[in-house]
């Protein structure tokens, strides 16, 4: 464990952790007997509508994680499990880290702020065991959750994964490839304090382009991935996603497939070139930076 994280910066995030499980109408605690990871193991199953046999997790591994002293906590409301996560200790350079492995929440309570909470409590869970970065995956293409990792969490992305986990036959990813990206949230950093304590401004996408930001990828006519000029070495770059990609897996899966390529040939090939995911709008569209030139400022 790396033990950086000073008491100060403990106690603010348990402070915020606390403050966004009363926003959300939760409680939140870490899982240990048998009997509340099997709800929280049935819980994944829900939410990824999967059956038993490709369960995200099964009980026997999350006693097993939970007892080895790996991350295992859930959010009841009004007694009812609606929202777990899942993470386990990894290197991190020369200390350790948290790997995030699985967070879900259940459709119906989305709207109240229930994953954030779960990733705030994760947060001081990490930082009080010396641990001040958190690592995870997520598919690119899902907007509402960049806009958490990005924007209300204060993350980055930094690597694209193409095709991840293989074959996902789950009632979520089916019928596409798993292209996921690494997100990094260091825990003591000024944007993750910051977005800890409450929301923080979305990028501004007029802005940027009167800054001289170039547009890599964009929805164009019919839905349509278009791609665009990335410009010069060290621009700052703009790629849209679509609104909703799970709806359109089932409503277009061509489609679907064509925006997978697409975001894999631009914002995947700008990631592999050292740039860095920084944010996200609102309306879909991620900023992309050149992070040594963001580093050196």
């Amino acid at each position: 464990m790396s033990g950086t994280a000073a008491p100060p910066l403990v106690a603010q995030a348990s402070s915020a952790a606390e403050a966004a499980a009363r926003r959300a109408g939760v409680e939140l605690a870490e899982l240990h007997e048998i009997g509340e990871l099997t709800e929280a193991a049935e819980l994944f199953i829900d939410i990824w509508q999967t059956d038993r046999a490709e369960a995200p997790c099964t009980p026997a591994l999350l006693r097993a994680l939970a007892h080895s002293g790996n991350y295992v906590a859930g959010a009841r409301l009004a007694g009812r499990m609606v929202g777990a996560s899942v993470g386990f200790l990894h290197p991190a350079g020369e200390a350790f880290g948290l790997h995030s492995h699985i967070t879900g929440v259940l459709d119906a309570a989305q709207v109240r702020g229930i994953g954030f909470a779960l990733k705030q409590h994760q947060r001081a869970w990490a930082l009080a065991r010396g641990l001040d970065l958190v690592s995870w995956t997520f598919d690119p293409l899902v907007r509402r959750n960049a806009h958490l990792n990005l924007v209300k969490l204060g993350a980055e992305i930094v690597e694209y994964l193409p095709d991840f986990y293989g074959r996902m036959p789950d009632g979520i990813n089916v019928g596409d490839e798993s292209d996921r990206c690494l997100v990094c949230w260091p825990l003591a950093s000024e944007r993750a304090v910051a977005a800890s304590r409450g929301p923080v401004p979305e990028p501004d996408l007029d802005a940027l382009r009167r800054a001289g930001a170039r547009v890599l990828l964009r929805e164009g006519p019919g839905g349509r991935p278009l791609a665009g000029d990335p410009g010069p070495p060290g621009a700052t770059l703009l790629a849209q996603v679509p609104g909703d990609i799970v709806a359109m897996r089932g409503a277009d899966p061509e489609l679907a497939r064509r925006w997978r390529a697409a975001l894999r040939a631009t914002m995947g090939e700008a990631l592999g070139r050292g740039l860095a995911a920084t944010g996200i709008t609102r309306s879909g569209w991620y900023v992309l930076e050149d992070r040594s030139a963001k580093e050196s400022r």
